[in-house]
Formats: C-alpha cells, sequence, structure tokens
C-alpha cells in the first residue's frame, strides 16, 4: 500500500525530501506545500542578486511547479499556507490562494518550515524603507529600491543592521551598486563564528572597500524623516544615522508559530525537537532544515545551525526513514564560508567562545603561511587558527584569506567529521604543486605545530595574554630584523634580533621569562628552542607580531555625526583606478614575507636616483601599512597605494632630504607653497603637580582641537597622573609598595607646585575652577581620550617606580624611549613640563 505523504515547505529541506522519496518510492502520492510563490530557490544568492553579481533573476529559481511534476511526479502547491496540524487525526489545514480553506490527510508528515528573519519590537520599525531578505519577494523589493538609489547622486546611503553572513553580504553588494553602507552590529564584532582574534581580518576588508563598522552598539528605533526621502536610524549610544534605506538582517528564529499546540515539542529557543532520524514526538511527523533543534558534532550540545548543507542532508535522511532504510543524521559542526570582496573567511567545528561556555579544555595554534608556493606568482597569505584539546583531538577552525581558504577548511572539517587529530593533519597527504600549494600545506604547517605544542617543544601564548603578564617577572621579545621593528612593535618589547640572539645572551636575565615573537612565529619558535636549550625559561606568541595586529585592529564608533562619510572605513580604496603604469622600475614581491617586502623596497630605492619612481606589488597584507610608515621615515614618498584582491600595489617616489629641505626654504622666500611640514605635537610630562598637570592637558587639548596629533609621554612622577581612583589589587614587592605608599594615588590627590599648604591650596584651586567653569583635570584627561590624544606610560619609570598596567586609567598605552623618539620625530612642538 502506498503512502500519502505531506510536505511543509519547500527550499531545501522540503524540496530534497521530496526528490528523494520519490526516487525511493515510485508508488507514494507526494504534495508539498509551499506558502509562497516559490518551492525551490536558491536563497544564498538573493544578495548577488541584488548586487547584480547574478545577472538573471531566473538562475535564482531551482524548480517549478511543473518541473517537479513532470519529472518527479510530485504536487506541488504554492500559495498554499498550513495554518495547523491535526497529529490525531493525521491531517492539515491548508489556507490556499485559489482553494480557499480546506483540509489535507496525510499518512507521513515533513515540516520543513525555515526560518524567518528577527524582526525586534522596536519604535519605526514597520516602515517601508526598512527591509529583510528571507526570499525572492524581498530580494526584488529591495533591488527596486537600490536600482533607484544607484542613478540617484545624493541620498545614496543604506544601514545594514546586523553582522552575520546575510548582513555582511547584503554590506558587500550594496557597495559594489554604488551605495554607501553602515553595518552597525550590537555585538563586539561582526560574524559570531569566528573568534576575536580572527574576525577583524573581515572588520578590516570591509573598512578598506568603504565600508563603515559600527561595533558594540546596537539599534534602538527608527524615524522616518518628513520633509526628506530618508529614515533616522538611533543607535543605543544615543548616535544617529539617516539613510534611504535599512536592512535589518539581525538573525532567524523558527518559523513555527503555526505549529504551537499541536503537541511537537521545542526546544529552548522554539525549534522542533527531533531525533537523529529526524523525527519528532509526534506519530508519523518528520521535521528538517532551519527550524529544528541539532546536535553540535564536536561537543555533543543541543544547538540549531540554519544552512543550507545540513537542510539537504537531513531531508535525505527523513526520506529514507520514511522509506524503512535506516540513516542517521550525526550532528553538524557548522562549516560555513563568506566573502568580503576580495577575502574569504571559512569556519568549521566549536570556536573559543563555544569551548569556554562548555567549559570544554582546548589548545590552540596560529599560522600564516602562503597559499602556494611563495616563489610562484600571486602567492598570498592565509591566516589559519586551528583549535584541538590535549588529547590532540581537532576542535574546530578558523581561516582568512585570498585563495585556497575554502579547501583547507574542508581539508580540517573533513578531519574532525571523521574524529581525527592534529597528528591526522600533520601526515595528510594533500596535492601539491607549486600553483596550487607547497610541500609542507598550510594544514600539515598547523599540525607540526600542534603537535609541538602537545609535545612540550613549544610553548605558546596569544596576544590576550599580554595583557595580564606580569612584567616584573616576564620580558616581551622581539626577534625581528632592525627594519621590521622600526616599523612597528608590541609597546614595552626589547628587541633582540633572531640572528644575533647566540652572542647576546649575556644581555638577558636569566631570572625573567622571555615572551618571544616574531612576524609569524617561526622565528619566534626558533628563538624559543635556542632559550630553553640555553637555560632560559622562554613562550613564544602564537602566530607572531601578525596575529598581535589583527586581534589589537579595532572598528570605529557611531560617534555624534549623523551622516555617512562618503567613503567610510579607515582607509578606503579609491572609487576609480589609480594607474600605477608610470614608473621607472617594477619589483615583484609576491610571496615573500615580512620583513621581505621591504627590503627588497629598499634595496631598489637604493639603487635609484632621486624623483624616480619605483613600483611594487606584494602579497604580505601588513605591506598596505608597513609601506606607508617606512616611506614616512625615510624621506620617500608613497604617490599611491592600493588593494587588489589579495595583492598590494605600490607607487614610491624616491625623495631627497636635503633638496626637499632647499625647495621648502626656496618657497617660503618667494612666496610660493612649501612642502608638508612635520606637525605634530609631543609633550613630555615629568611632574606630578596638580597645576603643571592641568596645563600640560589645556595645551594637548587646544593642539588637538586644532586637527594636529598630539602625543602626552609620562614619566617618573607624572605617571601618578595616570592612577586611577579605585584600582584592582595588585601584587608588589616591598620597594614598590613603598614607592605607593609615598606617591599620590589618583589625580585627585596630586599637591600644587606652589602654596599647596598641606593639600588645601589643590582644593581652593579646583574650587575657584569649578567656580568659573573650567574643566577640572579628570574632565580634560577625559576630553583628550575622547579627541585621540595618545597618553602613553614609560615602561622603564613604572618599573622604577613600581606602577602596575592595571592601576593605569583605560585608554592608556605603555611604550618605551623609542616610542617617544619615534612620535618626536614627527613633531614641530616637543615640550617637556
Amino acid at each position: 500500500m502506498s503512502k500519502k505523504v505531506v510536505i511543509v515547505g519547500g527550499v531545501a529541506g522540503g524540496a530534497s525530501t521530496a526528490a528523494r522519496l520519490r526516487r525511493l518510492d515510485e508508488q507514494a502520492e507526494i504534495i508539498l506545500f509551499e506558502r509562497d510563490g516559490y518551492i525551490s530557490f536558491a536563497n544564498c544568492g538573493l544578495p548577488y542578486y541584488i548586487g547584480e553579481t547574478i545577472v538573471e533573476r531566473s538562475n535564482l529559481i531551482l524548480q517549478t511547479p511543473q518541473m517537479m511534476l513532470d519529472r518527479f511526479n510530485i504536487d506541488a502547491r504554492l500559495h498554499s499556507e498550513v495554518v495547523s496540524i491535526d497529529s490525531a487525526q493525521k491531517k492539515v489545514t491548508v489556507k490556499s490562494a485559489d482553494r480557499g480553506v480546506y483540509e489535507e490527510t496525510y499518512d507521513v508528515l515533513v515540516l520543513s518550515p525555515g526560518a524567518k528573519p528577527f524582526v525586534p519590537p522596536i519604535a519605526g520599525v514597520g516602515s517601508d524603507k526598512i527591509f529583510t531578505v528571507r526570499n525572492i519577494p524581498d530580494a526584488d523589493r529591495i533591488k527596486a529600491v537600490v536600482d533607484n538609489m544607484a542613478h540617484k547622486k545624493e541620498g545614496t546611503e543604506a544601514v545594514v543592521i546586523g553582522g552575520g553572513f546575510i548582513g555582511v553580504e547584503m554590506a558587500e553588494n550594496l557597495v559594489e551598486r554604488g551605495i554607501a553602507v553602515t553595518l552597525v552590529e550590537a555585538a563586539p564584532h561582526i560574524l559570531p563564528p569566528f573568534d576575536d582574534d580572527m574576525v577583524t581580518l573581515a572588520e578590516k576588508e570591509l573598512a578598506d572597500h568603504g565600508v563603515r563598522v559600527i561595533a558594540g552598539d546596537g539599534v534602538q528605533g527608527f524615524a522616518e524623516i518628513p520633509d526628506r526621502d530618508e529614515i533616522e536610524v538611533a543607535l543605543q549610544s544615543g548616535a544617529r544615522l539617516k539613510a534611504g534605506m535599512v536592512i535589518l538582517a539581525i538573525g532567524v528564529k523558527p518559523d513555527v508559530d503555526f505549529l504551537k499546540g499541536s503537541g511537537l515539542q521545542f526546544g529552548p529557543r522554539g525549534h522542533i525537537v527531533v531525533n537523529d532520524r529526524m523525527q519528532t514526538n509526534l506519530d508519523s511527523v518528520y521535521a528538517v532544515g532551519d527550524a529544528i533543534q541539532v546536535v553540535d558534532f564536536v561537543n555533543g550540545s543541543e544547538t540549531a545551525i540554519p544552512l543550507a548543507g545540513p537542510a539537504n542532508k537531513q531531508g535525505r535522511i527523513a526520506a529514507d526513514n520514511i522509506c524503512g532504510i535506516d540513516s542517521r543524521f550525526r550532528g553538524s559542526q557548522g562549516t560555513s564560508i563568506i566573502k568580503i570582496f576580495g577575502l574569504t573567511g571559512a569556519v568549521t567545528g566549536n570556536n573559543e567562545r563555544t569551548l569556554r561556555r562548555l567549559g570544554m579544555a582546548y589548545r590552540v595554534v596560529h599560522v600564516h603561511p602562503n597559499s602556494h608556493a611563495s616563489y610562484y606568482p600571486g602567492a598570498t597569505p592565509i591566516t589559519l587558527k586551528v583549535l584541538f584539546d590535549e588529547r590532540g583531538k581537532v576542535l574546530g577552525a578558523q581561516a582568512f584569506g585570498y585563495d585556497g581558504v575554502d579547501k583547507r577548511i574542508d581539508v580540517i572539517a573533513t578531519v574532525i567529521r571523521m574524529g581525527g587529530t592534529i597528528d591526522d593533519l600533520k601526515e595528510l597527504e594533500l596535492s601539491y604543486a607549486p600553483p596550487y600549494s607547497s610541500a609542507k600545506d598550510p594544514v600539515n604547517m598547523a599540525g607540526f605545530l600542534a603537535e609541538n605544542v602537545l609535545a612540550g617543544r613549544a610553548d605558546l601564548f596569544v596576544s590576550s595574554d599580554i595583557d595580564g603578564m606580569d612584567r616584573e617577572k616576564a620580558v616581551l621579545l622581539d626577534v625581528r630584523t632592525d627594519l621590521e621593528y622600526e616599523n612597528g612593535h608590541i609597546p614595552g618589547a626589547i628587541h633582540l634580533p633572531l640572528d644575533e640572539l647566540r652572542p647576546r645572551l649575556g644581555e638577558l636575565d636569566p631570572s625573567k621569562a622571555y615572551w618571544v615573537y616574531c612576524k609569524v612565529g617561526f622565528r619566534g619558535y626558533l628563538a624559543e628552542r635556542i632559550l630553553k636549550q640555553r637555560g632560559f625559561k622562554a613562550r613564544n606568541l602564537s602566530g607572531g607580531y601578525a596575529s598581535y595586529e589583527i586581534a589589537h585592529y579595532t572598528v570605529g564608533k557611531a560617534g555624534n555625526d549623523t551622516r555617512m562619510p562618503e567613503q567610510g572605513g579607515s582607509t578606503p580604496l579609491p572609487s576609480r583606478p589609480i594607474d600605477f603604469s608610470e614608473h621607472d622600475r617594477k619589483l615583484d614581491a609576491c610571496g615573500l614575507c615580512c620583513p621581505g617586502p621591504l627590503l627588497q623596497v629598499k634595496k631598489c630605492i637604493d639603487q635609484m636616483a632621486p624623483g624616480q619612481r619605483l613600483y611594487v606589488e606584494a602579497s604580505d597584507p601588513g605591506f598596505f601599512k608597513d609601506i606607508e610608515a617606512w616611506c614616512k621615515r625615510t624621506g620617500n614618498a608613497l604617490l599611491h597605494h592600493a588593494k587588489d584582491g589579495g595583492q598590494i600595489k605600490a607607487l614610491i617616489q624616491k625623495g631627497d632630504t636635503q633638496a626637499d629641505h632647499q625647495a621648502n626654504r626656496a618657497a617660503s622666500q618667494e612666496g610660493g607653497e612649501p612642502a608638508p611640514m612635520k606637525d605634530n605635537k609631543t609633550i613630555v610630562v615629568f611632574s606630578g603637580d596638580l597645576d603643571k598637570a592641568i596645563a600640560s592637558f589645556i595645551i594637548a587639548n587646544g593642539a588637538a582641537s586644532m586637527g594636529k596629533k598630539v602625543t602626552l609621554f609620562f614619566t617618573f612622577w607624572g605617571l601618578n597622573i595616570l592612577k586611577k581612583e579605585n584600582p584592582p589589587s595588585v601584587t608588589k614587592g616591598f620597594m614598590d609598595n613603598l614607592f605607593s605608599m609615598m606617591m599620590p594615588s589618583h589625580s585627585k590627590k596630586l599637591p600644587l607646585s606652589k602654596m599647596n599648604m598641606m593639600g588645601m591650596g589643590a582644593k581652593m584651586i579646583r574650587m575657584v575652577m569649578a567656580n568659573k567653569n573650567v574643566q577640572s583635570l579628570e574632565e580634560l584627561i577625559k576630553a583628550a581620550l575622547d579627541q585621540g590624544i595618545e597618553l602613553v606610560a614609560c615602561q622603564m619609570s613604572m618599573d622604577v617606580m613600581g606602577v602596575k598596567a592595571e592601576e593605569l586609567i583605560d585608554g592608556v598605552k605603555i611604550g618605551g624611549v623609542g616610542y617617544y623618539l619615534g612620535e618626536a620625530e614627527d613633531s614641530n612642538v616637543n615640550l617637556f613640563i
């Protein structure tokens, strides 16, 4: 006797169930109800249709009712909404556009209602300028507005609320259509499957392409602007954004309202509970797709993962079990991938947040290998992070890069699915030829490093550990070259190049632990091995300075501006192509890791005459910022630089410092326009007196308000100005505690330099300032931080005075004399107070 199977919902889960059923049972009666007008469409392609990467709308439609009938003999009914089910009577109630309300019986029921966009219940959310992205009609409405905006010269701004996959894809595709985009995310970072020390690569890529990213600030409400064809978005910070349209991409929730009261069992977040055969708690009722609760394959907990791949597999498994085939769903590991302009990000398994939440112990490694052999043109770095437990079992992985990311994550996803370990990663025999990989594939390299960690040959620390390191017992050691160190280093680090380490070991203190770092981790590992075998305590920074820079990249805040800039990123790419053709020499530095590109640039520039131009192509992502700093420091002119996918292009003109100086003098004497001069302001604050501290911050705030870059460098007694009023408890030695007892505990305890009168003078000054509406020292400090003035505490002075980093107010950097001298070199005012 043939079965009558009713399927509620199409797309991935429902349509795959129907097709598999027919392949297994030619006699079954199969009816598929779809509320909308399309039973099977490429919902993942909707953003790319709006962005016109997918030009033909018809390419989104995978199956039509006629195609389902002709090929599979399936009765697919569109615009037919199932409004309730009766499991006792085995029937569903249908509300149809052409048949009205009627009932349909079933032998087996398959639920595939999917998920719907979450729309928060906030003011103004019903505006017709606010859109969600779920189906083809949604995409049609958005595209019509975007088409109109793309032809306008004004009012072409959009705000995307939510930094998940859909939000990021929509931001990219709107930019591709010429729309200025602000992406707002309430969490500290976008793309929650990625960890904080990885996802900043995606945030920077968005910013580099003009997307203004605002993180840590949720939406509070919306209001249409009557006299303009715009909508205002109010954020929780108080900032307000104006735009022509808003895309809501906050997240999704299971579309199961019609199933309430049916007797179905639901999970804590409203998802349908099923077993591994996709059976619900009701007889002959199955469920698949985004609306169900599944098992996390890695940790075994209950979760929900709305992805098309698992939905298709679940549909196949449901059909198998309906037809008597014992088929099981073993859980989902959340393998997913995203395109962000030229960058690719991919993830599989668990991230650190999930593992910490579940209390699972784990280890982590970071590597930055090239996508293929460095000597073959076009090699670009991959940033790869792998998480594993003490037994070596692989728990998860994340990667970003411009080429080869997908196959590396897919390989690791396969290892996870097979219950594999880091030994499998290092032993995998993967295809190799110079255009495609290296003899040691990035996956193998991650396995090698993880093996060293478990074997105790490598003791790694991560960027976030630096904030908590005890500077009395440990020293940061930079083992990169002089050029790399000068171009940027971790504050407080001492410098000793790897190649000079052995002969200079006598300069190191055997009683201290050395936290070593290089560019990507390999030289740091070599230094760690040297130090340990010479009797020193040593650790190595996982992923090196490259990972440190990634982890410390910060997105913007909303501030008080009400309209988006024409290009919203920190270093937006040019809107039109830059002409790099006029050059005297070309340098191909692709495949070289830092400091290789800079060393090659220096070598070429040294051989060129002043005024000649060097065109450089490099693949090291750090080169984009490195070449800016190098040209600025060396007096060479960076005429243009840009990103082209994973490649960085730069046009440099060799400078002549003496000639430039003479040209400036001649231009000034003749009344001409001189070349740009150094215009930063640097103030060394040596004193801890209240009046001198106030003077320092008044001068600094005044200079900053005129658009100048200002650095305040606090040394010795000046450190007391930066102390917190209620610092956390810190452990100190006897002498450090003695100093702390003798010095002011925070800024409100600072004495006057004259007429202090046991503190009465300071109180009188504060009272007079308040009466005359003059900002207090604490208000001046806050204003300085708000204006972006750099407050730098001298590391050496902190060590001498027994001041710990935890005692300093938030926003203070820690640096040494090298940092100060670098800032002073770019200043035309250098005060000592």
